[in-house]
């Protein structure tokens, strides 16, 4: 686990506000719920014999009243729970987003760690095609908002749970003919959760992977056509992507469309962001049958990838230095100042060093240079004598300056307002 700190934090923010203002054009909602939830909620959503449920989740018992607890491993969950506790969807489908901490014990590496962080979108109550491809759309728009390049999308179709049981019986049957061939992992996996072997990292089980049964080929014509309608829709739009036969998830929730977005810029964790549509989950965790298909992705890989490809980080300078040269001009520097915060300008006023003073004029337009704040305002004893303030431009190369009168920020506070 680890601390975000400055200049850092700016880039976090700079992301939250882009997901916030795209979010809000796809008229997504936003949902925070408990980082806590009970233990049976996860265990009945993503499965028992998923990596999460087995080895990553942070577990503990409730001293007060003995209740079985978990940090949240993933946000869906907990999202559907509110939902149906709630009775969101008596009125209809809800699109909503969330952002936030999550929690699994397991190795950390490049971009992974045990207190990681995701933003999501769920849409819930709706069961068309058109929804699991407004989503795929939607974090297509991200990237380009973003100025992300390179990230590929892979695509699959689960289908319904009798096509997936009848694949299933078909994979576990080629497995058994394949056993000697099989990692500890595999063989562990082989009757309760067959479908993740084929998501083995095991290079020595590639071929046997590749040559198994797929799933698309026990899909009905139902299933078939719910998955070309999102091809569709994506090929209308210019969104590329690529079916990946072996694309399945890692919870037991999915049904019908899966997908990722994938880059080879970040080793192993080339998956930046995942989802799929989970018809069952809603009426599985205890609410009533609904229809749902979402998305997340980590908010550390989408920024290590953002500097992998060298993508200008926002810029932390302040608009404005407020050189104060006296404590005696303070009262009227700081009402000055806090005039041109409250018409949008973002100043970083001067503070005393010391109690013995404010410091030297050379010190202080130090600090304004090292602010990197294209203007610094002068607050000299000369100047507010006549009303006036000094305006100095400290990035044009001939630090030009002008006086303003301090009776008008509202005229000329606009012009000291960076790009920010």
């Amino acid at each position: 686990m680890n601390d975000i700190l400055p200049p850092e934090s700016a880039r976090w923010e700079w992301l939250e506000a882009k997901v916030r203002d795209l979010m809000s054009r796809y008229a997504y909602r936003n949902i925070r719920t408990p980082i806590v939830e009970p233990t049976p909620l996860f265990v009945r959503g993503l499965g028992e014999v998923t990596d999460i449920v087995e080895k990553e989740m942070y577990s503990f018992e409730d001293r007060l009243n003995g209740e079985q607890l978990t940090l949240r491993p993933e946000a869906t969950a907990g999202v559907v729970r509110a939902v149906a506790e709630h009775s969101m969807l008596y009125e209809g489908g809800k699109r909503l987003y969330y952002m936030g901490p999550m929690f699994r014990h397991e190795r950390p590496q490049r971009g992974r760690y045990r207190q990681f962080h995701q933003i999501g979108a769920e849409a819930l109550g709706f069961p068309g095609a058109e929804v699991d491809a407004e989503l795929i759309l939607l974090a297509a728009a991200l990237w380009r908002d973003l100025g992300l390049q390179n990230v590929r999308l892979e695509l699959n179709s689960l289908g319904q749970p009798d096509e997936r049981q009848a694949h299933r019986a078909a994979l576990i049957a080629y497995l058994e003919q394949h056993a000697d061939a099989l990692d500890e992992e595999a063989r562990r996996r082989l009757h309760s959760n067959p479908l993740r072997i084929l998501d083995t990292k095991n290079p020595a089980m590639q071929s046997v992977v590749e040559a198994a049964p797929r799933l698309i080929d026990f899909l009905g014509p139902q299933s078939l056509a719910h998955f070309e309608a999102v091809k569709a829709i994506l090929d209308a739009n210019g969104v590329a992507w690529t079916v990946n036969p072996r694309l399945v998830r890692g919870m037991d929730y999915y049904n019908l469309t899966v997908f990722e977005f994938v880059t080879d810029q970040l080793g192993s964790q080339g998956t930046i962001c995942g989802g799929g549509r989970y018809d069952y989950l809603i009426e599985q965790i205890g609410g009533k049958a609904a229809p749902a298909v979402g998305w997340a992705l980590g908010v550390e890989r989408v920024l290590e990838l953002l500097k992998e490809q060298q993508s200008a980080p926002p810029s932390l300078a302040p608009d404005v230095y407020a050189i104060v040269p006296s404590a005696a001009v303070l009262p009227r520097a700081v009402a000055t100042i806090e005039q041109l915060r409250q018409h949008g300008v973002c100043v970083q006023m001067h503070a005393a060093p010391s109690l013995e003073g404010m410091g030297s004029m050379k010190s202080q337009f130090k600090k304004a240079d090292a602010s990197a704040a294209p203007y610094a305002l002068v607050f000299g004893d000369d100047e507010l004598s006549r009303g006036m303030v000094t305006v100095k431009a400290l990035r044009d190369g001939a630090g030009a300056q002008i006086e303003r009168p301090l009776d008008s920020v509202a005229q000329w506070s606009a012009t000291l307002q960076s790009t920010r």
